[in-house]
């Protein structure tokens, strides 16, 4: 009963929430990379992933239009929750679902950006097509994902693994129309270099980081101690660049702090989660036993 209750409050906060993905069928059907790729595993640790998707939301708004982007159309303010979810149903589907999921799911995210347009506060047009702005928001993304898998999943995975992750992720970025991604920690260490004067933190994005810290996602109140436990882990992730622009450098007491404490709630999650994504994947592809039972 106690797994079942926290496998449920895990998975609630996941795109598994909002459902139409069918993750255990086709039998057989690797999907876009496969169980053998660095991406299942990097991508697999609900705990890992929920870090280093804080950090990278908090260092995607440092730039200017794609902070105009999320404040001009999205609902993120009034519904975290729901924006968390929508996320995590896009990276767990195309990391995990079978071909054709995969596949719908960038077609559907590709005809949402080519709706969101607009004029930034310093009077630059943007566009969520835009291929830069697209290398950007990715670039960020998978940085914090890999660096939190590091940290506090699986810190001895090789530099070469590590390599391998860029240069597959990278499929998703180009399928989306984003344009010369790094495609290995060199290239992403020299791209984070060249894109840092371009950056900025005004009023908006600590605003934006204000409301993500503040609202720590959770499907009920008991939980949310455990997701402020995730908020902080997040912001000690963060590069010190990055940290110091936000105003959000933490003393080293309290980076250790958070760590502390993820590790020991990391485990108790990944002892009750049984049928997240890469567990349905993995019956999908033989992998696992049937279902244990679940939600």
């Amino acid at each position: 009963m106690i797994r079942r209750h926290i496998e449920a409050q895990v998975l609630g906060l996941t795109g598994l929430a909002l459902g139409g993905i069918d993750f255990e069928h086709p039998r057989g059907d690797p999907g876009l990379f496969g169980p053998d790729s660095a991406c299942w595993k990097v991508h697999g640790d609900f705990t890992s992933m929920l870090i280093g998707g804080i950090a990278a939301l908090l260092m995607q708004m440092l730039h200017p239009l794609a902070l105009a982007g999320v404040w001009d159309h999205s609902n993120f303010r009034q519904d975290m929750l729901g924006r968390l979810r929508r996320t995590g149903q896009f990276i767990s589907g195309t990391t995990y679902a079978a071909t054709a999921d995969a596949e719908r799911l960038i077609a559907r995210v590709r005809g949402i950006h080519e709706q969101v347009r607009g004029t930034a506060p310093d009077g630059r047009p943007y566009a969520a097509d835009d291929p830069d702005l697209l290398t950007w928001v990715h670039v960020a993304e998978v940085s914090n994902f890999l660096a939190a898998h590091l940290r506090h999943r699986n810190p001895a995975l090789s530099g070469a693994e590590q390599d391998r992750y860029y240069d597959e992720i990278a499929l998703i970025a180009l399928r989306l129309g984003a344009r010369e991604v790094p495609r290995s920690r060199a290239e992403v260490a020299a791209y984070l270099a060249r894109m840092r004067p371009q950056l900025v933190c005004d009023d908006r994005t600590r605003e934006i980081a204000r409301i993500l810290l503040s609202h720590p996602p959770a499907v009920s109140p008991l939980a949310r101690p455990v997701s402020r436990f995730m908020m902080e882990a997040g912001t000690a992730l963060l590069p010190d660049w990055a940290a110091d622009m936000l105003e959000l450098r933490r003393p080293a007491w309290r980076v250790r702090a958070a760590g502390i404490a993820i590790d020991g709630v990391a485990p108790v999650l990944r002892w009750a989660v049984r049928n997240g994504s890469a567990h349905r994947a993995k019956r999908r592809m033989g992998l696992l036993p049937p279902s244990p039972g679940g939600l």
